[in-house]
């Protein structure tokens, strides 16, 4: 599948802005199917092309919007990476993270991986915390690893959609939860690529001892030793590579955002969000501006509705047009309340005694709960029969 791209490169930033450049590269190979890990693009051109196809949202697929797993970019695999032996020692990968914190946008995972005998040269040196680096020196840095033929490295977005999904769930799967199976999901892909690992470096989410017990749990018997420690991204390379990746293809995406609910969606300084972190006082203000804009879903799937400062935005602005949802199931359980005796399954009969009651009765049970009132405000009606359609 060849796909057609808008892109323009310049000397300080790899991605693209204008232009067209058509690029070989099949986006299915970005969205597990069947929990199979997508597998890795053919060549470093495939590569840069479908990165920019998810850092400028031209490629953003949807069933990450409604179910299951978003999009996981494996790049193509170098060549001394495929041909380690099993006698020698596997490759160096890290792992880390960009955008756990804010409201508005994608949290970022990706790892970076080599052979540790490539040549003096071969890996760009100056890889440090993303977060201590001048985005000079970043995107800098970025570049490099895009155009080398020695690092290979892995891309999983979670969108603000799929993060909310997962936290609103009546039980919840919380954001340390996701980053442990982001992590697994990579390294999962690296070996299903045939790539053998022999250290991961991952800055920790949670207890660093637990997570590594986990992981040593779930890929033992791969000879891989996990090194999981706070700030791992400032003390080594791989991982502070890997923090390279997340925050620049975070950063790429924030800056290229494009609108889901277009056209029927204009948020307001649609472009004048700042970093998307609930302290940033433009942050603040878009939320504040774009409260209700999207009717009736208050915000549009940029905002991580599962974050305080999202649903505490939507409560106080509630007079902004937005509409007023009544929840009568909820409503019913929290006030009528008392779990059901073994006596209410039991339907007695006219005439009665105990001679008359009968079991499994449940139609006369549910006439006894009378019906919300919205099914009657929608003249909603039971269906009792179906009729298959003649053409």
């Amino acid at each position: 599948i060849s796909s057609t791209m808008t892109n323009e490169t310049n000397e300080d930033h790899p991605c693209p802005t204008k232009g067209t450049i058509s690029q070989p590269f099949d986006p299915s190979t970005i969205l597990p199917s069947n929990n199979k890990s997508p597998a890795p693009q053919p060549n470093r051109a495939a590569t840069n092309s479908a990165l920019d196809a998810l850092l400028q949202n031209s490629l953003r697929p949807t069933p990450c919007d409604v179910h299951g797993s978003g999009p996981l970019l494996l790049s193509d695999i170098p060549a001394n990476c495929r041909t380690i032996s099993n006698e020698s020692r596997g490759v160096i990968l890290g792992i880390d993270e960009a955008g756990r914190g804010p409201v508005l946008g994608p949290m970022t995972y990706a790892a970076a991986f080599w052979n540790p005998d490539c040549s003096a040269g071969s890996i760009p040196t100056g890889f440090n915390d993303s977060k201590q680096l001048s985005a000079e020196k970043r995107a800098s840095l970025f570049k490099k690893m895009r155009s080398s033929e020695f690092i290979g490295f892995v891309l999983r977005v979670l969108h603000a959609s799929e993060i909310s999904r997962n936290m609103l769930r009546r039980a919840p799967y919380n954001l340390n939860a996701m980053s442990h199976d982001a992590a697994i999901e990579m390294i999962r892909a690296v070996l299903d690529a045939g790539v053998k690992i022999d250290t991961a470096y991952i800055d920790t989410v949670g207890n660093p001892d637990s997570y590594r017990r986990r992981l040593e749990g779930l890929f033992e018997g791969r000879g891989i030793t996990f090194i999981v420690e706070t700030k791992a991204d400032a003390k080594y390379a791989p991982c502070s590579a890997a923090s390279v990746v997340a925050k620049e293809s975070r950063d790429t995406m924030m800056a290229n955002w494009k609108w889901t609910e277009t056209p029927n969606y204009v948020p307001q300084n649609s472009d004048k969000f700042g970093s998307g972190y609930p302290s940033d006082p433009k942050c603040k203000a878009w939320l504040e501006s774009n409260i209700n804009v999207d009717v009736p879903f208050g915000f549009p799937d940029f905002v991580r509705f599962s974050w305080a400062p999202a649903k505490n935005a939507l409560k106080e602005g509630a007079d902004k047009s937005g509409p007023i949802v009544r929840w009568e199931a909820d409503e019913d359980d929290e006030s009528g309340g008392k779990q059901s005796s073994l006596d209410s399954f039991v339907v007695v009969k006219k005439g009665g005694g105990n001679k008359g009651r009968t079991r499994g009765n449940m139609e006369e049970l549910r006439r006894k709960k009378p019906r919300l009132g919205i099914f009657n405000e929608l003249g909603l009606s039971k269906v009792t029969k179906f009729v298959e359609a003649i053409d």
